[in-house]
């Protein structure tokens, strides 16, 4: 195996893979398992009334516009506000997603008027009795994804909190960076950002508290929400926030997590993808990607996408910001899957890329240039026998998810109150399709399923599992009520607490404090470039 094949293959699959761990189908919203849908009573909002659907404990209203549809001369302009309507409007479907290649989404989509949000309420959530609210960014490294695969009743129901899940413009679409074209590279962060003042302006109406948000995501989300404690613009538009597997001090040369890039990076990516789509040596290159169709535009981009940074939205990298102090002191919950590499590894392998004892050294080498360093990953982690997936797994996982959480964990420890957990159920319901080469344990995304019905499709669990997704939501949703996990557990349960300080480690029925720094070798990453 050359270096050269594996980096191909790698250019291939490093966001199929991020987006296949959080593959969940066709977005079907839970109420379908109910039978037909009961209408919700109408909510008025600023823009106009909606209608959306009754479920059992809860309330749902889906494709609700935040924006204005990004099409024409507003495709690569900064998020403007949706139009007004007239009557009531049906909010029983959730809307397009973003346009973005099949994956996550099956069949994919080229559909740009998508910048939609879904609320999910408890059912007597009302503006007399508001609740607080969680907004949740989707995964998807920055090219998948959709709000509406997150069947989010569970949380509103056990939790009592409202809901709101979010689509955001992807790919070369959501960060194309070019010069002139002002808001460069953070279309995407933008229309986050545009979410959260709809959430500010209109939550109430639906029943949540709008002084009350929690921002939540996970991978590229969990980095979007890096991306907004970081942002001046994002300020006094969040209380708390919870990054799930989305390290803020994740490196753009390492491909797996999601990171951002100079403003000058993402501008030198722009112009090939300008030329690469035959609008790289016209006079006015932006008026003529505005011509370019969608399906033009996903097949030329690609398919690692990053944020920019050094601009007006996100002036530092989030890891600087972080180290600097420059983010907006709100409690934090951040953590990782324990085995967050080995989806990645299983994917590489599969495609036709083993990794033996002999191959090794070169698998490294296309990861970490330079032969000091690739001799040093070799030597820390060896390859011995057949043990060679779960040995690339844990490379990919400790440099790129666990290493780089417990840093961010630790900068931000020293300013605001920080809860840190590490899922680790070796036995999660598998989010993929096929059999793996090898047992992936608790891979990237393996928690969402404990949280979200995803595509609407409860997955199987055991009794055990089943009672750790129940703490789990008990938690998230305390967090979101009270800043601390353990602010509503329920005393009959007999639940273990969560030590502020400590990171928890959620197994069914082993719930409680654990070290994870030296089992993912971070004192090696640490020294790392």
């Amino acid at each position: 195996m050359t270096v050269r094949r594996l980096t191909t293959t790698l250019a291939c699959l490093a966001a199929v893979w991020a987006a296949a761990s959080t593959t969940v189908g066709t977005a079907v919203p839970a109420r379908a398992a109910e039978g037909a849908p009961r209408p919700a009573p109408v909510v008025r909002t600023h823009d106009g009334a909606l209608r959306g659907s009754a479920g059992d404990g809860y309330r749902t209203f889906e494709g609700i516009p935040y924006a204005a549809a990004p099409v024409g001369d507003l495709r690569w302009a900064p998020p403007r506000p949706a139009a007004p309507w007239t009557g009531v409007r049906d909010a029983t479907r959730p809307g397009s997603a973003c346009p973005q290649q099949a994956g996550e989404v099956p069949g994919g989509s080229t559909d740009e008027d998508c910048l939609r949000l879904n609320v999910t309420a408890p059912a007597d959530a009302s503006p007399r009795r508001p609740k607080p609210v969680l907004v949740w960014l989707h995964g998807g490294g920055f090219t998948t994804g959709a709000g509406s695969s997150y069947d989010a009743h569970r949380l509103a129901v056990r939790g009592d909190v409202v809901v709101v899940t979010v689509n955001y413009r992807l790919g070369a679409l959501g960060f194309l960076g070019h010069d002139g074209l002002p808001g460069s590279g953070t279309f995407g962060l933008a229309d986050q950002q545009a979410a959260l003042r709809w959430v500010r302006a209109d939550i109430g109406a639906l029943g949540g508290d709008a002084r009350d948000v929690t921002l939540a995501g996970e991978s590229a989300g969990g980095f979007g929400v890096c991306a907004q404690l970081a942002s001046p613009s994002a300020a006094g538009l969040f209380e708390r926030a919870i990054i799930q597997s989305g390290p803020c001090t994740g490196r753009p040369e390492r491909p797996f997590a999601p990171a951002a890039a100079s403003l000058s990076a993402v501008r030198a990516a722009g112009a090939r993808f300008a030329a690469e789509v035959g609008c790289g040596s016209v006079r006015d290159a932006v008026a003529c990607l505005r011509h370019v169709s969608v399906a033009r535009l996903l097949a030329a981009q690609d398919a690692d996408q990053r944020p920019a940074y050094g601009t007006a939205l996100l002036p530092y990298d989030p890891g600087t910001a972080l180290e600097r102090g420059r983010f907006h002191h709100v409690p934090v919950l951040i953590g990782n899957t324990r085995d967050e590499g080995n989806g990645w590894a299983a994917g590489i392998i599969q495609a036709g890329n083993p990794v033996t004892p002999d191959t090794w050294p070169d698998v490294v080498a296309a990861f970490f240039p330079g032969p000091a360093r690739a001799a040093a990953v070799v030597r820390a982690y060896p390859v011995t026998g057949s043990d060679g997936g779960p040995v690339f797994g844990a490379v990919i996982g400790d440099s790129n998810f666990a290493c780089p959480t417990l840093r961010a964990a630790a900068l931000l420890s020293a300013r605001v109150p920080v809860w840190r957990y590490e899922f680790a159920d070796e036995h999660a319901p598998s989010l993929t399709a096929g059999t793996p080469p090898f047992p992936l344990g608790a891979p990237h995304a393996s928690e969402l399923p404990y949280l979200f019905d995803l595509g609407g499709r409860p997955r199987t669990m055991t009794a055990a599992q089943h009672r750790l997704a129940g703490l789990m939501i008990d938690y998230w949703t305390g967090f979101v009520r009270t800043g601390d996990p353990n602010g509503v557990l329920r005393p009959d349960t007999d639940p273990p607490a969560w030590r502020s300080g400590a990171v928890q480690s959620l197994v069914p029925d082993r719930t409680g404090p654990a070290r994870t720094a030296a089992r993912h070798r971070c004192g090696f990453w640490d020294t790392r470039p």
